[in-house]
Formats: C-alpha cells, structure tokens, sequence
C-alpha cells in the first residue's frame, strides 16, 4: 500500500503528464501544473527537486501506459509473427487513444526537447531504443520460431518499421487524418509478408 506522500506523488504525475505531453516542457509553466492539481507550489516541489524532474516522470509514467498497452495487444497471440501483425493493428487505433492523452509522447517529446534539454531528450531517445530493441527481439524469436526468414537483419528491420509508425503518426496528428495511418499499417503488413514472413 502507498503511503500518502507516495499517493501525492503517484496524483500530480498523472495530472500533469497530459498537459506535459500536450504544452511541451517549455510551455508548461508551474502555475499550470498547480491549477491542475489544486495543489501549492511547496506541495509540488516538496515531492519533485524541479520541473524537470517532474517531466521526466510523466514522461515516463505515459510512455509505461503506451507501452502496456501495445503488450497487452500483442498478448492476444503467443507467435511471433502474429504479434508482429497485432503491433499494426494497434497502431491502427492509435490516433484515438493519443488524441486523448495530447499526442503521441516519444514524438512530442523528442521534437520537443531537441536542442532544449539534453536530459529529457535522452529519455525520449532512450525510449525509442527500448521500442526499436523489443520489435528487433520479437522478429528474433520469429526466426527461432520458424515463422521469419533466417537471413532477416532484425534490427534493421525494426528500425524501418518504427521509422514507418513514427512517420504515420506524425502525419496523421498534423493533418488530422488517420487514413495515413491505417495505410502506412497496411503496407507494413504486406512488407511482413513478403519479406518477413517464412
């Protein structure tokens, strides 16, 4: 059980992430995240030694649901393959989810901190290894499996498919149109089939 410092702390990270991942850290000011949380600024900087750690953790705390959610979709198959195609099939819903919570964070937050603040600009590259090195590790157990081609280079390969998601994504938000989307997942799964698929 959460002592209620930890339950104060667990309250303001969930109420300001959104308004992190929507204003960007720059944007966001102190008496925003104080009105948010009907908190004073004593209370938010008795539990956070300064704003930035205070992103970093909301940082981290939306881009944990993200990445939940992407593994509890792809647990819905125990192949390796067919996890591949349960990755598309939840990004072809992610336009939805993110507009919900400001934007997609590993993009918000690296075009953001870029040339900003070095230390959140790591998380947000840190972040996006951690996604490059699960898909490189999923086509991996692919091969083990049977079910990918043996001479795949996994890791490039997961590199092109998240270069492609991230691409969508992004043209998706700033156009406001998810058919970018649903098209650049449709062509990752015919690149699985042809190219990946044993």
């Amino acid at each position: 059980m959460l002592t209620k410092a930890e339950q104060t702390k667990e309250f303001i990270i969930e109420t300001v992430a959104p308004i992190f991942n929507k204003n960007g850290y720059a944007a966001t000011s102190l008496s925003d995240i104080t009105k948010a949380t009907g908190l004073t600024k004593g209370a938010i900087y008795g539990n956070f030694k300064n704003k930035e750690e205070l992103a970093i953790a909301a940082f981290r705390a939306t881009e944990k649901k993200m990445l939940r959610r992407i593994a509890d979709h792809q647990s819905l198959s125990a192949s390796p393959i067919e996890q591949l195609f349960l990755v598309t099939d939840f990004y072809r819903n992610y336009y939805n989810y993110t507009q919900e919570i400001g934007g997609c964070p590993v993009i918000n937050m690296s075009v953001d901190s870029k040339h900003q603040n070095d230390i959140l600009f790591e998380s947000a590259k840190f972040s996006i290894n951690k996604i490059q090195n699960n898909l490189a590790k999923l086509i991996e157990l692919g091969k083990e499996a049977g079910e990918i081609k043996t001479n795949v280079h996994a890791m490039k390969y997961s590199k092109r498919l998240y270069c492609m998601i991230t691409g969508a994504i992004f043209m998706t938000h700033t156009m406001d149109d998810n058919d970018y989307m649903l098209d650049t997942m449709d062509q990752i799964d015919q690149m699985i089939h042809k190219e990946l698929k044993k």
